[in-house]
């Protein structure tokens, strides 16, 4: 029977992930940038605007410079990762629930199983960035529908891999036992069947949370979604971008550094999870 993952084996799983090194970097860099987020005091107010100090470069006063109307691009991109990071959270975590009811669902027999398998490949032979970005600018850019736009470009993955999963270890020997014994089908799914899908629901997961923020960024660039009066890399790199011409390259690097490093981070720690997972079944 596959292995679940009981106590001592999360705590050599965590040791594991922690050998990776580039992994241990990316949870290291994303747990600063959300504290700094959430509690640490910023240099400058992220709202605040100096039309005497605009277009300044990175100096001791102003680490990442200021934009175009004197806000310090630092506290910024900081103030960003709050906004940012906590929709792509929301977006991860509401495509995860319903992802996974609706690809155990789709593995079962019967003849709404294969209506729901119909009715994803119908969904997404839909671009499904143009949808998002129609729902939100439809709803006059409330940030709930960011998570609701990011939950829908994300369930398809989620009951592709889940169905595709379970529909394998219906098919095991522990699971006709199972069977055999008189498990109920709930028992079934929440004693055998999740605890042994677990590893890649976590790198799915996490690799979502890496995708949401590219489609926030997104997003924001085009003026969808977080308004312009609030903090966010998108919105940043789009009110940078016109000014890389004249040589003010702050003010749309560091929001970008700052999308590519929170990606790299969770696509490392993904890779270091499927690694260790992979090894756990060994």
């Amino acid at each position: 029977m596959p292995e679940t993952l009981s106590a001592p084996r999360s705590r050599a799983f965590l040791k594991l992930i922690g050998q990776h090194r580039t992994a241990a970097l990316g949870v290291a860099f994303i747990a600063v940038l959300l504290l700094a987020s959430l509690v640490a005091p910023l240099p400058h107010d992220p709202q605040a605007t100096d039309s005497s100090a605009t277009l300044q470069a990175p100096s001791a006063d102003h680490w990442f410079g200021t934009d175009g109307a004197g806000a310090d691009v630092f506290s910024r991109v900081i103030d960003a990762a709050r906004m940012d990071l906590s929709l792509a959270l929301g977006g991860t975590l509401l495509s995860l629930l319903l992802g996974v009811v609706l690809g155990l669902a789709a593995s079962t027999k019967g003849r709404g199983s294969e209506w729901l398998v119909r009715g994803l490949d119908a969904f997404q032979a839909f671009p499904l960035l143009i949808l998002a970005l129609a729902l939100v600018s439809l709803s006059g850019n409330k940030l709930y529908m960011v998570v609701v736009a990011i939950a829908l470009i994300n369930i398809p993955r989620y009951m592709r891999l889940l169905r595709s999963e379970v529909l394998a270890l219906r098919e095991s020997r522990f699971i006709e036992a199972a069977i055999a014994m008189g498990a109920s089908t709930p028992r079934i799914t929440f004693r055998h069947l999740l605890p042994n899908v677990w590893g890649v629901i976590l790198v799915q997961t996490t690799l979502t949370i890496a995708n949401a923020i590219v489609v926030i960024s997104s997003l924001s660039f085009l003026g969808v979604g977080v308004s312009a009066d609030k903090s966010s890399w998108g919105g940043m790199i789009r009110a940078g971008s016109g000014n890389m011409s004249s040589g003010e390259w702050w003010i749309a690097t560091f929001p970008g550094l700052a999308v590519l490093l929170c990606v790299l981070a969770f696509n490392q720690l993904a890779d270091a999870i499927g690694d260790t997972t992979s090894r756990s079944h060994r």
